[in-house]
């Protein structure tokens, strides 16, 4: 007995010098991780750098995630072009929403539905459905690997993005060369036609690889943030049913709806949804109380000052979206969904420059702003017209915003065609119509 408690008391002490030896380490490379980031003060300047900590080397103290838009800045006839092209895929998708027997997770289905538009529209693809599906599967297993470990080891997520993306660039392969060969009879230029025209007009023709990775990029681009914030617009109007049928009386009132519900067939044009003033202010509150991305990153160019405190040069910053969007002294009630707060009567975000940025702001603004509102306006404007949906559970779902905003569990909706009944929502949930996310 003795000896086992000796033995005991031993591990005991073996396991308590560990942790001090774990906690002495930490502790250093903390005190050496600040004096790192002290050494970088800009010395010409006499404020002190900000208080607080630093994070830890390598963890930091949040998680963030690398975020690419590869596009180009579409001009007012691309967009034109683009109108009809994704009008299309969006009415087919929700007749294929309608027509499904069983409840649709959304967030899954907007998922499909912004990789088809990223296909069809932005690179003009003609793959063929049972093959896009496919393509979409291995899409979303890179996707779900791309910011694992860089550990390349068997059956390790890492080695299941690579062949992912692999398989991907494949398909992609096929679809760019079936695309380079039949160039001839197209009524609208895509961004990749743009982007390999560009490429010859400043003598460089670029390779396939090169064409494969901007081809990828662009999908990227196209997808989780747009699923994202389409998730949440269908979320708000399942919520907000007045803010629905306000939408259709713009509609109505702007003949783009029969007073019977039915939709007006080819009076979409860019101009026309220009005019829908409320629709714009749905789609600005979606994007101010949901934005999809947190933030962003800038490298400080030049020192500058900011509570006191210097910001020395060279520093990576991060600036918070949601957090300004939550704190603009501009926004009132700012947890509550009220797209009037956008209407002219009351415009909350005409004074100022820096309280209101869904996508960013300065010179690295998104590049394909103005295409993902085009999107989710259509998508408005096709759900208030032509498509009947209901919540499919007792409650809403819980929210997640990593690492972009989206239901924890899914939103299940069940769609319905134009000839059911006006939307509904199940009784329990009829007293979180004021509720917050």
């Amino acid at each position: 007995m003795l000896f086992e408690g000796l033995e005991l008391v031993s591990a005991l002490a073996t396991l308590a010098a560990c942790l001090v030896s774990v906690t002495l380490l930490l502790a250093v490379s903390q005190q050496l991780w600040q004096l790192r980031w002290a050494a970088t003060r800009d010395k010409s300047c006499k404020l002190p750098i900000p208080k607080g900590s630093m994070g830890f080397p390598l963890i930091g103290e949040t998680g963030h995630w690398l975020l690419q838009v590869f596009s180009k800045i579409f001009s007012h006839e691309a967009l034109e072009s683009y109108l009809p092209k994704i009008q299309l895929v969006i009415q087919d998708t929700l007749r294929a929403w309608s027509s499904h027997p069983e409840a649709i997770n959304v967030y899954q289905e907007a998922q499909k539905l912004t990789f088809r538009m990223a296909i069809r529209v932005l690179l003009g693809f003609s793959i063929p459905e049972e093959d896009l599906g496919h393509l979409f599967e291995v899409y979303q297993q890179f996707v779900e690997n791309v910011f694992s470990l860089p550990v390349d080891l068997p059956f390790s997520g890492y080695r299941r993005g690579i062949q992912a993306r692999q398989t991907l660039q494949k398909g992609l392969e096929k679809a760019i060369r079936e695309k380079l060969q039949c160039t001839q009879g197209k009524d609208y230029a895509d961004a990749l036609d743009i982007l390999i025209e560009s490429s010859k007009e400043h003598g460089k023709e670029m390779t396939m690889q090169e064409l494969k990775d901007g081809t990828l990029e662009l999908i990227f681009a196209a997808y989780a943030t747009t699923a994202s914030a389409s998730t949440s617009l269908i979320m708000q109007l399942l919520k907000h049913p007045a803010v629905l049928e306000k939408l259709r009386e713009e509609l109505r009132a702007k003949g783009l709806l029969h007073s019977g519900g039915c939709p007006c067939e080819g009076t979409l044009r860019l101009d026309t949804l220009s005019g829908l003033h409320y629709l714009d202010c749905v789609i600005k509150e979606v994007m101010r109380l949901f934005t999809p991305v947190s933030g962003g990153y800038r490298t400080v160019l030049q020192t500058f000052e900011l509570d006191g405190f210097q910001i020395p040069k060279g520093w990576s910053v991060m600036y918070s979206i949601r957090d300004t969007h939550d704190t603009a002294p501009v926004f009132k009630d700012v947890n509550v969904f009220d797209p009037d707060r956008f209407g002219q009567a009351r415009s909350e975000d005409k004074d100022g420059r820096f309280h209101y940025l869904p996508f960013g702001g300065g010179v690295r603004t998104c590049l394909g702003k103005h295409l993902a509102k085009l999107f989710l306006k259509v998508l408005a404007v096709e759900l208030a017209s032509t498509s009947r949906f209901e919540l499919a559970t007792r409650t809403f779902p819980r929210i997640t915003l990593v690492p972009v905003l989206h239901p924890v569990d899914g939103l299940s909706v069940k769609f319905f065609g134009l000839d059911s009944n006006q939307n509904k929502i199940l009784p329990e949930t009829e007293a979180m119509l004021s509720a917050t996310v």
